[in-house]
């Protein structure tokens, strides 16, 4: 039998197929019965699983992070496929290939390691070339730059997402640049390779995404600060004035004290290195959400919960078969209310304000 992967899983599909606990929480029913949620993943996806039978015993077979073998039935809740669990059962890591597990960019490692090469490359400043010389030398960096998730749930959410983020941004810069003379080009590029660079600490990505005590406690922005000053204390020409330019975008890339940023941008290239980053996180998050999360037959996706919005996904360039039916905007949208008061807000930048409330659940 054919191995089966979460999406290609089908309305009344029997499935018997491994996968990784991403989740997994207990829970009682109305009636008094325990049950369980789970989160199923592998390398094309994740699906809520249900277990009904036999919980208190099943409980203790496995955990969170673990591979199991599934046997039950795919079935269509509310448009969304969920896998209604029969039988479960753990299984040894070294009876499973780690890539069938998981998510990796849908850009291959070669070409964005070819990139990244050809960017540090194209650096005519000698200080920030010798300092990202040093970042290229150190074999456990590369590798784990280029292995790491961009962030854990919110865009770029698959082994490789980080590298692919920092590309995108510095395509984005040079994009930027020669539309405003005067801009410090290199600084841009650096400073969007290392904007995240403290994520390959912050982050655990050998099995589910998850963070670290680092990354709990010191977080990726200072945690890349200190990485930068230990290669640059390596340099000692390198100038006072452009390692504290640098600096500052790593501290200011949030934008604001209540995204998580220790500072806010007060150069015109960490303004622009700040919104680069913002648009390029937001527009893969916001597509990988249409697409995981938007119900057979609709034009809707489910309600993301950061945005407090729902997204329509149609943009014109369907087929008139496409764009027929399934076009109707769920009806109300999730509306906190506090004091009686409307807290709904604006597309905006506080999706990073919420994610702060929710990282460390």
């Amino acid at each position: 039998m054919p191995k089966q992967y979460i999406a290609d899983l089908k309305d009344r599909d029997a499935v018997d197929a491994a996968f990784m606990v991403k989740e997994k929480t207990l829970a009682v029913a109305r009636n008094g019965k325990p049950y369980m949620n789970l989160k199923f993943m592998d390398k094309s996806g994740d699906m809520d699983g249900k277990l009904w039978d036999q919980v208190d015993e099943r409980d203790r077979l496995f955990q969170r992070g673990d591979f199991v073998q599934v046997r039950g039935t795919a079935s269509l809740y509310m448009g969304k496929m969920q896998l209604v669990v029969k039988e479960i059962s753990r299984l040894e890591e070294d009876g499973v290939e780690m890539a069938d597990f998981m998510p990796v960019s849908p850009v291959p490692l070669d070409q964005m390691q070819r990139e990244l090469r050809q960017v540090v490359q194209s650096l005519q400043d000698p200080h920030l070339a010798r300092l990202m010389e040093l970042f290229m030398a150190d074999e456990r960096f590369v590798a784990d730059y280029c292995r790491a998730p961009a962030a854990k749930g919110m865009h770029h959410v698959y082994r490789g997402g980080l590298l692919e983020h920092s590309l995108a941004v510095v395509r984005l810069v040079d994009a930027v640049v020669p539309l405003y003379p005067g801009l410090n080009r290199d600084l841009l590029v650096v400073g969007a390779l290392l904007h995240d660079l403290g994520k390959v600490v912050e982050l655990s990505y050998d099995r589910a995404f998850d963070y670290t005590d680092e990354g709990r406690l010191l977080g990726h922005i200072s945690i890349g600060v200190e990485m930068v000053q230990e290669r640059l204390a390596r340099i000692p020409e390198f100038p006072r004035e452009l390692a504290l330019l640098l600096k500052h975008m790593l501290l200011s890339h949030h934008g604001q004290y209540e995204y998580g940023s220790p500072k806010r941008p007060k150069t015109v290239e960490a303004t622009i290195l700040h919104y680069l980053d913002d648009m390029d996180s937001k527009i893969n998050g916001i597509r990988s959400h249409v697409a995981r999360d938007t119900a057979q037959g609709s034009r809707w996706s489910g309600h993301h919960r950061l945005y407090n919005l729902y997204f329509f996904s149609g943009n014109g360039l369907e087929s008139g078969e496409e764009r027929r039916g399934g076009a109707e905007e769920p009806a109300v949208e999730a509306v906190t209310t506090e004091h009686g008061r409307d807290t709904r807000r604006c597309f905006d930048n506080r999706p990073f304000a919420e994610l702060q409330r929710f990282r460390e659940t």
